[in-house]
């Protein structure tokens, strides 16, 4: 199918079929695909030469890769977004004063001076990023990888899936702390859980895995109750690799090894459409708009696709939208939630920051095309090349930021925007890495601003807390962990964990001051 370097998930004879092999193997796979990777034609002109170079990644003995290029921001700076972001953090689209601190705004409200005698929003969003997660507060091990973690959208939740074929369920206090709250065992799991998501309600939890059926858990019921969503696949051989839920809770989407997108109805227990959406493998789906009309699809192919829910059909149904821009295919999308803005993950070793309403350019599908084409490399068991790192733009990428310094390599890494969807959302972006980091980004910078260290294993999933503030990851190092902010000067020396730059260290005030729990990017 589509590409050389990706069959999206990961089966026992997929994803799992590095793992334990010998060096020659390898080796001698990388041969095959370099001389595979020689007959093709129809090369991009953006394209850079190919070379014979070392290699970095998975299987060196450092994995860290090396610096990434600056940011290029030139698209974000003439963009409605960055006077949003800007306007959310309290500093105004054109030239101000100074960035404020903590200290000062302190002695300003103390003074009087803010609005109400209180925060206004853009104070509380600067406020908040002083507060980014640098530490370990919970931490929890299991006997095999851990594939994906996932908070309600209450936030009163926490949700793992392991490789043993067991849900986790926490009860989550404020992201501070997660506490075990109850656990089953997955029905017809090949090789593992592969993706996991909540009803909007929070009462049920929809996972998926190698098997044509998608399962409906009742978190709250009395007894071990699974619901069977059957999808009717025509392959045999078949995986689901991402679901999304409507915002009622009545229909399932999902991504499928089949290269199609289908929607199952909950009430009238049927699948209603199997749409033909990719040339490859659908490794990611997601619903743009809170209202669920506008759904996402990624894929192997390089390419995310949108679709009109209103004006899909079993027959000839068509995308309303495409972005292209990478090199390889798609391993995850998180939209921000207001119908606009969504971020890719790819195996390209990027991610990539999209407005909805500016599609691909002239060419754009063909380049994209032609570049996953020319992959000649496989993500699961062998390193990333170098030129990975400094590719250019493609013909069409009509991208607002590319991100660069995670690693997407063994499976189907994750990315998330922070808290809260919609407006003034999205200040951040966390990303799994296959260094075991979780590395979190600034958005308008598109710069690494926390780079957190605990993981011995990829980290394959990520997922801020609801309220923000708080951060989990999942890991195949076969464990989850709790990420949130902790003032350096109260952790004990030679005890501090999470790593990353610190925060402004802030001068003790002349009188004690009570600062209350700030949430990063409090709604209004």
């Amino acid at each position: 199918m589509g590409s050389q370097s990706s069959s999206g998930g990961a089966g026992p004879e997929e994803e799992g079929r590095g793992e334990g092999q010998e060096e020659d193997d390898v080796d001698l796979r990388r041969v095959v695909a370099l001389l595979l990777g020689r007959g093709r034609s129809g090369r991009d002109p953006s394209d850079e030469e190919e070379e014979e170079e070392e290699p970095w990644g998975w299987g060196t003995a450092d994995i860290t890769p090396p610096a990434p290029p600056p940011p290029d921001t030139r698209a974000l700076d003439g963009h409605e977004l960055k006077a949003q972001l800007l306007l959310a953090r309290g500093k105004g689209a054109g030239p101000g004063p100074p960035e404020e601190h903590v200290t000062r705004l302190l002695r300003q409200r103390e003074w009087g001076r803010c609005r109400n005698s209180s925060f206004s929003y853009g104070e509380r969003s600067l406020l908040s990023s002083h507060f980014l997660p640098n530490h370990e507060a919970f931490a929890d091990s299991y006997p095999q990888k851990a594939f994906c973690g996932l908070f309600s959208p209450d936030g009163s939740l926490f949700v793992s899936a392991c490789q043993d074929h067991t849900l986790r369920f926490y009860w989550s206090r404020e992201g501070s702390r997660l506490r075990p709250f109850r656990s089953c065992r997955a029905r017809d799991v090949g090789w593992s859980v592969l993706d996991v998501a909540f009803s909007p309600d929070g009462a049920h939890c929809v996972y998926c895995s190698w098997a044509g059926a998608v399962h409906v858990y009742d978190i709250y019921g009395e007894g071990d109750t699974h619901t069977a969503l059957d999808l009717r696949p025509e392959e045999r051989r078949f995986a689901v690799f991402s679901l999304a839920v409507g915002p009622d809770g009545r229909e399932v989407l999902g991504g499928g090894s089949d290269g199609c997108v289908y929607l199952y109805d909950r009430e009238v227990q049927r699948r209603t459409l199997r749409v033909e959406a990719h040339e490859d493998d659908v490794n990611a789906v997601a619903l743009a708009d809170a209202g669920g009309q506008l759904l996402l699809s990624g894929g192997d192919d390089g390419v995310t696709r949108a679709w009109d829910r209103r004006c899909l059909g079993q027959d000839r149904a068509r995308p309303v939208g495409l972005l292209t821009g990478h090199r390889d295919g798609i391993t995850f999308l998180h939209p921000r939630g207001d119908g606009r803005y969504v971020v890719s993950n790819s195996k390209d070793q990027t991610a990539k920051l999209w407005d909805l309403r500016r599609p691909a350019g002239p060419g754009g599908l063909e380049a994209t095309r032609r570049a996953v084409a020319r992959q000649s490399w496989d993500y699961r068991w062998q390193r990333a090349p170098r030129r990975a790192l400094t590719s250019p733009p493609l013909p069409g990428d009509t991208s607002l930021m590319t991100f660069r310094g995670h690693v997407v390599l063994n499976t189907l890494l994750r990315c998330r925007l922070a808290p809260p969807p919609g407006d003034g959302g999205g200040q951040y972006l966390s990303a799994g890495c296959a260094t075991g980091a979780v590395i979190v980004y600034d958005v308008l910078t598109g710069k690494a601003v926390r780079r957190l260290t605990n993981h011995s294993g990829c980290v394959r999933d990520v997922s801020w807390h609801p309220q923000g503030g708080a951060l989990a990851s999942a890991s195949w190092d076969g464990s989850v962990r709790l990420w949130t902010y902790q003032d350096p000067q109260e952790e004990p020396m030679g005890e501090r964990r999470g790593g990353g730059d610190d925060p402004p260290k802030l001068p003790p005030p002349s009188c004690p001051i009570a600062l209350p729990p700030i949430n990063l990017c409090v709604p209004l």
